[in-house]
C-alpha cells in the first residue's frame, strides 16, 4: 500500500512533457495527490491554490528558474519542494559556489582544463547523510553511465568529494555536481539543482529511484540506504529523442522508454551487463523505429 507522506500531500509540478509526468509517478508512487501543470511559469503559484495544492515541485530546470519559484512560494506560504532559497541563489552563482567548495577542500577545475565532465546525483537529508549516485557523461542527447575504465577506488573518491560539497552546504534533497576530469587530476565545475533527467540511469544501475527519494526525504524522512550497499550494476545509457509517430516498440530485456500520450520527446533508457549488450540492445530498438542503416549511425 503506498505510503502517504506529510506534511504535504497535494504537490503541483511544474513542466510539461516526460520530465513531469516521471515526477507525477513519483508522487502517485508515495500515495500523494500529484497535480499537472497547465500553463505557464507566471500562472503557477496561481494553478497551484485553484487546485487545493498544498506544496509546488519545480520539476526539471535551472538554478534560477528554480530560486525565483522558491521565493514566490515562501511569500506565499506554498511549500517547494526543492533545494532552499539561499542554495539555489548560490548554484546559479558560480563564484560563490566555487568558493564553497574551497573551503570544503575540494579541488577545483580551472578554465584551462582539458578532460571530460562527469556528472554525479546526490541525495542528502536533514540529517546530514548524504548518499552519491552513479557517475555519468553527456555525449549530446546521450548519457552514459558508468565510465569506461572508472576503478571502483576513483568512483569512492569522487563520490566521497561529492558528497564532502553536499554536506558543507547542508544541502536537503536531490542535486548534481559536475567535475572535470583529466587522467588522475579532477575539479569541481558546478552544482546544479534535480531531478536533471538522468534519473533513470541511477534507478538501472543503483536500483534506487531518486525522484522518489527526493520526495521522502522533503517530507522529513531519512536515508535509509548506507553507502556502502550501493553498488553499481552493469551498463546503460540513456537517449533523449523523439520516436517516429508509427515506429512499434517492442520492449525486451533491459529497454525501458518513456513517454508521453501527446508524444514529444521521450527518454529510451537501455540496460546491460556490458556496453557492447547495450549497444546491440540500442541497435534493436533504433533499427525497429528507422532501419538498419540510420540505428548504425545513431550508435
Amino acid at each position: 500500500m503506498p505510503m502517504r507522506l506529510s506534511p504535504f500531500s497535494r504537490p503541483l509540478v511544474a513542466g510539461h512533457g516526460v520530465a513531469a509526468s516521471r515526477i507525477r509517478q513519483a508522487c502517485i508512487e508515495l500515495g500523494l495527490q500529484p497535480v499537472a501543470a497547465h500553463g505557464g511559469e507566471a500562472s503557477l503559484i496561481d494553478e497551484a491554490r485553484a487546485a487545493g495544492c498544498d506544496a509546488l515541485h519545480p520539476g526539471e530546470g535551472d538554478a534560477v528558474r528554480q530560486a525565483a519559484l522558491a521565493e514566490r512560494c515562501r511569500h506565499l506560504g506554498l511549500r517547494f519542494l526543492g533545494a532552499e532559497t539561499a542554495l539555489l541563489e548560490a548554484m546559479a552563482n558560480d563564484r560563490t559556489m566555487r568558493q564553497s567548495m574551497r573551503e570544503a577542500g575540494l579541488p577545483l577545475a580551472t578554465p584551462d582544463s582539458d578532460g571530460e565532465i562527469v556528472a554525479m546525483s546526490l541525495l542528502a537529508d536533514r540529517f546530514g547523510r548524504v548518499l552519491y549516485l552513479s557517475p555519468r557523461q553527456c555525449r549530446g542527447d546521450a548519457a552514459v553511465a558508468p565510465l569506461n575504465g572508472l576503478t571502483v577506488e576513483r568512483y569512492r573518491y569522487l563520490g566521497e568529494l561529492a558528497a564532502r560539497g553536499v554536506a558543507r552546504l547542508g544541502v536537503v534533497g536531490l542535486v548534481e555536481m559536475r567535475f572535470c576530469v583529466a587522467g588522475n587530476r579532477l575539479g569541481f565545475v558546478d552544482m546544479r539543482p534535480g531531478p536533471t533527467g538522468d534519473e533513470a540511469l541511477d534507478e538501472a544501475l543503483v536500483g534506487l529511484d531518486p525522484l522518489v527519494k527526493q520526495l521522502r526525504v522533503l517530507a522529513g524522512e531519512p536515508l535509509r540506504e548506507r553507502q556502502s550497499r550501493v553498488s553499481l550494476n552493469g551498463q546503460a545509457r540513456l537517449w533523449r529523442l523523439e520516436p517516429p509517430s508509427d515506429g512499434v516498440f517492442t520492449g525486451g530485456p533491459g529497454v525501458r522508454l518513456d513517454r508521453c500520450e501527446q508524444g514529444g520527446q521521450a527518454r529510451l533508457l537501455v540496460w546491460g551487463r556490458r556496453p557492447e549488450e547495450v549497444e546491440r540492445r540500442a541497435w534493436r530498438v533504433f533499427a525497429e523505429w528507422w532501419g538498419d542503416e540510420e540505428a548504425s549511425r545513431r550508435l
